[in-house]
């Protein structure tokens, strides 16, 4: 499953691009805050650069940037809140969350938690290393993901298991600086962002194929809420 949660199957096909344009939307809108201009601002470029992959409409975009920047005379307050905890059968998960009404979605994360176990602060955090994470496909054919890995600075990667998306982990302040360099290395960036990866992942293995379904319903039911942006989960791939 990797390091970040991603929902499968056809409702996936019919509802992913609404939903990718608004956690998008958000992401541009919290890095506008440090300015309009991509060319000075690193964070808004690389969800800048992840909207336009995704063929986010222009004016989506555009207005995204001009109401995070404060240009539209439009007040922007979103909160960032980590809640951590299990799903059912004792994987570890981390919720990411963007939220303007955090006494709205604190109830709802503990309603979606009762299948199976929210924590509190820290609980599962230590069991997480706090990471640059960059999804990118071959741009090149033999494009190497080892050696670009090695080249471009990052710490570790991850092939991909069908689609051929490699993910390349970073320390968070190399974030920028690699996904810069791999496409020199034969790699086109596809999404860049800060996450977490587990550090003991449970095993699938280990789980029934009953179990790991009562895992996924209870993440693509987490993934559904509006304030959710990403979620993490100790799951081995």
């Amino acid at each position: 499953m990797g390091a970040q949660w991603k929902a499968k199957g056809k409702e996936l096909a019919a509802n992913a691009k609404g939903r990718a344009f608004g956690k998008l939307a958000k992401d541009i809108m919290i890095a506008a805050r440090n300015g309009a201009d991509p060319a000075s601002n690193a964070r808004l470029r690389l969800v800048v650069e992840q909207a336009r992959k995704i063929s986010m409409p222009k004016e989506t975009l555009d207005r995204a940037i001009k109401k995070g920047a404060g240009l539209t005379g439009e007040a922007v307050h979103f909160e960032h809140v980590i809640y951590e905890g299990f799903a059912p059968h004792r994987v570890p998960v981390m919720v990411e969350c963007l939220t303007d009404n955090v006494n709205r979605t604190a109830p709802e994360m503990r309603v979606l938690f009762r299948k199976g176990q929210l924590g509190t602060s820290g609980s599962v955090a230590w069991d997480f290393d706090h990471v640059g994470m960059i999804e990118a496909e071959p741009a090149a054919a033999g494009a190497d993901p080892e050696l670009a890995a090695i080249e471009a600075g990052a710490q570790d990667f991850e092939p991909g298991e069908e689609d051929g998306v490699t993910m390349f982990l970073t320390d968070p302040a190399d974030l920028d600086l690699v996904s810069r360099a791999l496409p020199a290395h034969g790699f086109s960036v596809l999404s860049a962002k800060l996450g977490y990866k587990a550090k003991n992942p449970v095993n699938p293995a280990s789980l029934s194929a009953e179990h790991l379904e009562e895992v996924e319903v209870f993440l693509a039911a987490i993934d559904a809420n509006d304030d959710v942006q990403n979620i993490f989960v100790g799951l081995a791939s």
